[in-house]
């Protein structure tokens, strides 16, 4: 993004902290208004959602340096290694544990998060990674491999932690795993890597990230506004009417999120990382996969049972958490990493 932080930019916070407000008005106040959006689904999620995390993510995909991958994979390769076990040898088992913990009288809730915690996230970790100024080549890297690993682990994840742990039997299958990856990661990927190559080719590489980029990068930040309001407006109703439902999942998602962040990060800096790159194992190690959670959730389970309700949650509690982890990191980046300093404006500030 640009050094001349945009209106958009600059009140983020009270961006999101609106279209929360009127997701969660429009799907109290406007009768059908949940059965619209849920009309046409993919895997149980609903298109709208679909639509707005693939504008939300194509244009991270056509800022990225796919150039720099391959050096970053080379020097970088500490910092994968404890993201990618910090996502699936810690994190699950976190989860898990907190689920039991402050769910244990809600067998149904327990499975939702635990669906959840076995799903690393595979797309809107990129839009918390670049608001928060972080390395992106290296977290699209692990954001790349996390997504071979769903497909591998997913399955046998699932039956350890919901057959064995919790006689849950539970049948996912590995083409909807699949699916889910292409589109909302595959998808966006293959076009953002095609714009910038033809843009390479036609306009030269200085003027598509001086000219075409800026005007492009907006269309990131819409997405995610557009998508937090349909995300509150689906369970607009549940939320006014069952506040104590929501607050109950609320506990043990609000901890993983802020537990995992702080530990990934703390630990990052503690191993010398620099600040894009710890910032990077951070987001990448607390964020999860909601469309996989909830497709499974609802193929498994039904639209509307509580295992469902539990996933859906899950990024309304991760979307104003990791904003405000993106806070925390601009706020503490100086004072832990004096590196950053004088390092430039990053992309989010107030």
């Amino acid at each position: 993004m640009s050094d001349d932080i945009g209106v958009l930019d600059r009140y983020l916070t009270v961006w999101i902290g609106l279209a929360m407000a009127l997701g969660v008005g429009l799907g109290y106040a406007v009768p059908g208004v949940a059965d619209l959006l849920n009309a046409v689904t993919f895997n149980g999620t609903s298109l709208p959602i679909a639509v707005g995390l693939f504008v939300m993510i194509y244009p991270i995909m056509a800022e990225i340096d796919y150039g720099r991958i391959p050096k970053v994979t080379r020097t970088a390769r500490t910092e994968i290694g404890l993201t990618l076990a910090l996502n699936w040898l810690v994190a699950p088992f976190v989860m898990y544990g907190l689920a039991v913990f402050f769910l244990g009288g809600h067998p149904e809730f327990v499975t939702g998060l635990v669906i959840v915690g076995i799903a690393p996230c595979i797309a809107m970790v990129l839009v918390w990674n670049e608001l928060a100024a972080g390395n992106q080549e290296m977290c699209a890297v692990c954001v790349g491999v996390n997504s071979l690993l769903q497909i591998v682990l997913f399955v046998p994840y699932a039956f350890v932690f919901l057959t064995v742990l919790r006689g849950t039997s539970v049948d996912v299958s590995i083409g909807l795993i699949a699916q889910t990856v292409l589109v909302f990661l595959g998808l966006p990927l293959l076009l953002g890597y095609l714009t910038q190559q033809v843009a390479f080719r036609t306009v030269g590489r200085t003027a598509y990230y001086d000219r075409i980029v800026p005007r492009i990068s907006p269309l990131g930040l819409l997405g995610l506004l557009f998508t937090v309001v349909v995300m509150f407006a689906l369970k607009g109703e549940y939320i006014v009417e069952n506040p104590e439902q929501i607050a109950l999942i609320a506990v043990p998602l609000f901890v993983f999120f802020a537990g995992m962040w702080a530990l990934a990060y703390g630990a990052s800096a503690a191993l010398g990382f620099d600040y894009t790159e710890s910032i990077s194992v951070a987001f990448t190690a607390s964020s999860n996969n909601f469309e996989l959670a909830i497709a499974v959730a609802v193929a498994v389970f039904g639209i509307g049972s509580n295992v469902a309700l539990a996933t859906v949650v899950g990024p309304l509690i991760e979307v104003p958490v990791m904003l405000a982890l993106v806070r925390v990191a601009l706020a503490t980046k100086d004072r832990l990493f004096p590196e950053a300093r004088g390092a430039g404006e990053v992309a989010y500030s107030d």
